[in-house]
């Protein structure tokens, strides 16, 4: 089993993240070629400096604008908007993998009585008068019902009809997300969004166990290194702790994924096969390690598993959103603050679109990080490509 340091270990995911070195990504070509890489990138209707999938995607690709984004989820539709680790957006090839998903949807909406009938009233509106949101479709009044999204909650809850014969809808597959005014959003048939080659393929597993395989592939393969351990970043995957220790030991059986052991931690880690020539790079200190600094998403795929954030870096991050203002360590939306292979801080900034305004309401350097005429310097071009990103045309530092 090859061994690493843990400075070997944080630059294989680094380098492997595209957030070590010169760019590997750039342009719209760069962020859905990052997202075919990743598999998923969460989204998050939240936008105080970008949201997170945009903050995912300028802090690893070159040139980044969210227009590019759009385009590739509503005019391209290279994109797709849908559950994976929770609501995310991931390419659209690979619609037929979720095909159990979506099954398994339909089997959970017939559960709800009227809900059929509901759903033929929206159908036939939409064929007629194109896409809709749940304030724009014609159908009144509220039913029981609870969405499939999570596959948990409390069934007898009322919800808007408009709005839950929609989402229903959506996570049948019959509807596709068509485009989003803010946080709205404007629903479609896939038939009329997706390639119909994607719609008629046949389902790309015969069992529920593949499916499970490929996933947890995919995600090691977004963070770079993963333990099989329960970890957030395995996070809409219904599994138990036995269905994993299964599907890593067929993974690795197969050849798919190889173990690593990293100095002071027990628990072994795993990597794709695919990237066995980045390993050798990191091995052999080949790897491109310029410093840059980068202003993470709060859900970004390096910070999916906290916990092994703080085994490999010794950095602790909480995202403190939900955090009652008197009992926040830091800021409301605060995002780590990535320079070369360590994170030296966190920062709270807030884009004033009205203004064209960047505000820096604090940055927090670690404890062992000296704010340095170097550092200062790579903040200062950071801060002005973020507002770029941001559409600001000036930083203002309150701090």
């Amino acid at each position: 089993m090859t061994e690493l340091t843990k400075t070997q270990a944080r630059r294989f995911i680094l380098a492997r993240q595209g957030l070590l070195g010169g760019y590997r990504f750039c342009g719209k070509e760069g962020a859905y070629g990052y997202i075919r890489q990743a598999g998923c990138i969460q989204y998050d209707p939240v936008d105080v400096c970008g949201k997170n999938a945009e903050l995912t995607l300028q802090s690893r690709v070159k040139s980044f604008r969210k227009t590019m984004l759009e385009e590739l989820l509503y005019r391209d539709r290279l994109l797709v908007d849908y559950a994976d680790k929770e609501l995310s957006i991931w390419p659209a090839e690979d619609w037929p993998y979720f095909s159990s998903y979506r099954e398994r949807s339909r089997l959970h909406g017939a559960g709800f009585p009227g809900l059929d009938e509901l759903e033929r009233r929206a159908l036939a509106y939409i064929r007629a008068h194109g896409p809709v949101s749940g304030e724009t479709l014609p159908i009144e009044g509220e039913i029981f019902w609870h969405s499939s999204m999570h596959w948990s909650g409390d069934w007898h809850k009322k919800s808007r009809a408009a709005r839950s014969v929609l989402e229903q809808l959506y996570t049948d597959g019959i509807l596709v997300i068509h485009h989003k005014n803010g946080s709205r959003k404007f629903y479609d048939l896939a038939e009329r969004c997706l390639d119909p080659a994607l719609l008629l393929a046949k389902p790309a597993f015969e069992e529920e166990d593949a499916f499970i395989r490929w996933r947890i592939l995919r995600r090691i393969g977004a963070v770079g290194l993963l333990w099989n351990k329960n970890s957030p970043a395995f996070l809409g995957i219904p599994m138990k702790a036995e269905q994993r220790r299964r599907a890593f030991s067929s993974l690795e059986y197969a050849g798919t994924i190889l173990p690593v052991r990293i100095e002071g931690i027990k628990t072994p880690f795993y990597f794709r096969s695919e990237d066995e020539p980045l390993m050798q790079d990191v091995l052999m200190d080949r790897v491109d390690r310029k410093p840059r600094m980068e202003f993470l998403a709060p859900l970004d795929p390096l910070l999916w598993d906290k916990a092994l954030i703080a085994a490999l870096w010794d950095f602790r991050y909480s995202w403190e959103i939900y955090t009652p203002e008197a009992k926040r360590k830091y800021g409301y939306y605060t995002l780590p603050i990535l320079r070369g292979e360590r994170f030296i801080g966190r920062i709270e900034a807030t884009a004033d679109h009205k203004t064209a305004v960047l505000r820096v309401k604090n940055v927090w350097f670690e404890p062992d990080v000296g704010p340095t005429r170097a550092i200062r310097a790579s903040l200062d071009r950071t801060l002005s490509r973020f507002a770029e990103f941001n559409g600001c045309s000036a930083v203002e530092i309150l701090t």
